[in-house]
């Protein structure tokens, strides 16, 4: 479980980081937000160097695009998550939304924080196509606002890395658009 722990992309995801970028080189992108941990941070400056627009050329941090806070969980296997804290496993394999491992976030902060977020980044931007990059715990949360997927469904979408996800934002609604480009 990486959570908060800031691991640096290995090779693969640097290739994944460039390709992610040439997907999205003749996109008309005025903003590019992300997490400001590296290895979201790594795949936003991918994107903006191939940006069409000066105004995408720097990426804004943003904590709020972080990954969910994982607590003692974060560097551990899933193995060794199940075996040091059965309960805690349990809980957190069946999507309990008010669990959250020590000094970690529950998915239901999560899913508040994410809202949040997009709502504070989008509410900047009117009429303007901006990225967000972000982790896999933010990416999910996303989907299930857009989707209105509450937060213990279980997830039946992909989660790719460095996939293209286009949403729509509103200030009344976040609409799914594309997933897993």
């Amino acid at each position: 479980s990486q959570g908060h722990l800031d691991i640096p992309l290995n090779d693969v995801g640097l290739w994944q980081a460039r390709q992610a970028a040439l997907a999205l080189a003749d996109e008309p992108i005025d903003a590019i937000y992300s997490s400001d941990l590296q290895r979201a941070h790594s795949t936003a400056k991918a994107i903006a160097r191939h940006a069409a627009h000066a105004s995408a050329r720097e990426v804004q941090l943003h904590t709020g695009l972080r990954e969910r806070g994982f607590g003692t969980f974060e560097g551990e296997t899933w193995a060794d998550i199940a075996e040091k804290w059965p309960d805690e496993s349990r809980r957190w394999k069946q999507r309990d939304p008010h669990f959250a491992p020590p000094g970690g976030e529950t998915p239901t902060q999560l899913l508040a924080r994410v809202q949040a977020t997009v709502d504070d980044i989008a509410s900047r931007h009117p009429g303007e196509h901006i990225v967000l990059v972000a982790h896999g715990g933010v990416m999910d949360a996303l989907y299930r606002l857009a989707t209105h997927q509450t937060i213990e469904a279980p997830r039946t979408w992909e989660l790719g890395n460095a996939a293209i996800n286009r949403l729509l934002w509103t200030p009344d609604s976040l609409t799914l658009v594309g997933w897993s480009d």
